[in-house]
């Protein structure tokens, strides 16, 4: 980095450069730059995602919603219906109760979908984890730039409270004066 980064970083960070962690470094070089440091971070980690990824999201997202659970019941209830009164009556039910061959497939099913959404959350995390990095950096930076600017407004509130006691000095002079004057004027006349 740069001589002025390092000499803002140093200011800002009441700090030596080379005991600043990597965001600090990264923040002090968006404050010297004047430079946003915000991003999507979620959207930037979706342009990476690879099509596995992004199935066994869809699958996660599918798998915990109502639109699944609904298919799932009607599924259900088919399955025993069909295989409980209709098959039975033909003497042709191809899943007689207790329903062996309908937990064998509830078994493989739950047996693909519980990795498939542990991925999808293990993903989540991370994006959570990026996001809630990225939201430290953009505070500290908005925080480390309200501190510059109190510091700014102090400075120029000191400047003016000084301008202002050398106005109000050359006021009481010219006062002064004029009270002197006044006294000559009426002295002169009496």
């Amino acid at each position: 980095m740069d001589q002025k980064t390092r000499d803002t970083a140093e200011k800002i960070f009441r700090s030596e450069f080379e005991k600043l962690t990597e965001r600090e470094k990264h923040v002090a070089h968006h404050i010297t730059a004047r430079t946003p440091i915000s991003t999507n971070v979620v959207q930037d980690l979706a342009e990476q995602m690879t099509f596995g990824q992004k199935m066994a999201d869809r699958v996660a997202s599918f798998g915990g919603s109502w639109i699944f659970i609904s298919i799932f019941m009607c599924v259900m209830t088919s399955w025993i219906l069909l295989n409980s009164f209709i098959l039975i009556r033909l003497n042709s039910s191809f899943d007689p109760y207790p329903y062996i061959l309908l937990n064998l497939v509830l078994s493989m099913l739950a047996a693909i979908q519980a990795p498939i959404i542990l991925m999808s959350q293990n993903r989540q995390a991370y994006k959570d984890r990026l996001s809630a990095e990225h939201d430290y950096e953009v505070n500290l930076k908005a925080e480390l730039e309200i501190i510059g600017l109190h510091e700014k407004i102090d400075s120029l509130r000191d400047e003016q409270w000084t301008e202002l006691i050398l106005i109000q000095q050359e006021q009481l002079r010219l006062l002064s004066k004029l009270v002197a004057d006044l006294k000559k004027s009426q002295r002169s006349t009496d």
